[in-house]
């Protein structure tokens, strides 16, 4: 499904030409003035715990010169049982020009895309996809491997390493990293990678240790226990698939280690991996106003357009 460009629902669709058009705009957000969205009020609609994407998004959308308004979930119309779609619907009659959405429902951005005329971008929905921090780990890895120019990722391989299955971050990593011409390798316990996960476009790993001296980047993922994935015991975990200073020292010269955080450390990865010469985990984190910047900038014109 192919998202209208008011609309960033999801990477999986999503044409070649638009991802790279909107990582260029990110990459030179240094030259956005700051008036871009004067006059505009966004709403970030936060159904789900969140820091580093709520900051972010505020920080990019203040950044264009936007009034910012928070609701979260607690003591919302939700919480007293509105559908999202009418939260949605009601904020927009309150003359706000975009809406930013997190909620822990799959398909929850999609709704509230459907409820409303006005920009909406997803922050996250449920186990479906994270399009902006997809658009914000390509940036850096390309930039990184010295791909800015064309954002062409043909050849580069990348191992994303935890549950993928539950993970939203995977979805929309798979998608965004094929779509630029890489290879993606999703690695986990087979609870977390199963070979089902091919239908994505990516290969499937249950060995990382047969992986990890392969690929040019490895996206260490968070283990999610609020989505209640069964580890098993989180020793035999780190052992099999931690991202340990060992492990490391295995992989490739000019390979790089990534994480979207928040991280456990000790567990997906080692602190002293996450801090270490390899990672790009602050890096992620320093591209993200700029990415979530040019998707609000591209979501809103293309509505004030239409």
């Amino acid at each position: 499904m192919t998202d209208p460009a008011g609309r960033l629902l999801q990477i999986r669709g999503m044409s070649g030409d638009r991802v790279r058009k909107l990582l260029a705009s990110a990459r030179d957000a240094s030259a956005l003035r700051g008036d871009e969205l004067a006059g505009v009020s966004v709403a970030n609609l936060f159904f789900e715990d969140s820091t580093r994407t709520r900051v972010s998004f505020t920080l990019a959308a203040q950044r264009l010169g936007a009034h910012v308004v928070d609701v979260s979930g607690k003591g919302s119309s939700v919480s007293k049982g509105e559908s999202i779609g009418d939260t949605a619907r009601t904020i927009e009659a309150m003359g706000v020009g975009a809406l930013v959405v997190r909620c822990a429902q799959s398909g929850g951005a999609r709704v509230v895309g459907d409820a409303v005329s006005c920009a909406v971008l997803n922050a996250g929905d449920g186990r479906h996809e994270h399009p902006t921090q997809a658009l914000i780990d390509a940036l850096t890895l390309s930039r990184a491997l010295g791909r800015e120019a064309g954002f062409d990722l043909s050849g580069v391989r990348v191992a994303i390493v935890g549950d993928c299955a539950a993970s939203r971050v995977a979805r929309s990593n798979i998608a965004c990293l094929t779509t630029l011409g890489a290879e993606a390798v999703c690695c986990g316990p087979p609870g977390m990678a199963p070979r089902g996960l091919e239908a994505l476009g990516c290969r499937v790993s249950n060995d990382l240790d047969a992986v990890v001296g392969e690929v040019d980047a490895v996206m260490a993922l968070r283990i999610q226990f609020e989505r209640s994935s069964s580890i098993g015991s989180a020793r035999e975990y780190r052992d099999r698939f931690g991202l340990t200073r060992e492990r490391a020292q295995r992989m490739r010269r000019g390979a790089w280690v990534m994480h979207p955080g928040p991280m456990n450390r000790g567990l997906e990865i080692d602190g002293e991996v996450a801090d270490g010469e390899r990672s790009l985990v602050l890096r992620q984190v320093s591209a993200g106003p700029d990415v979530r910047a040019a998707a609000l900038l591209s979501c809103v014109n293309a509505c004030r357009q239409s």
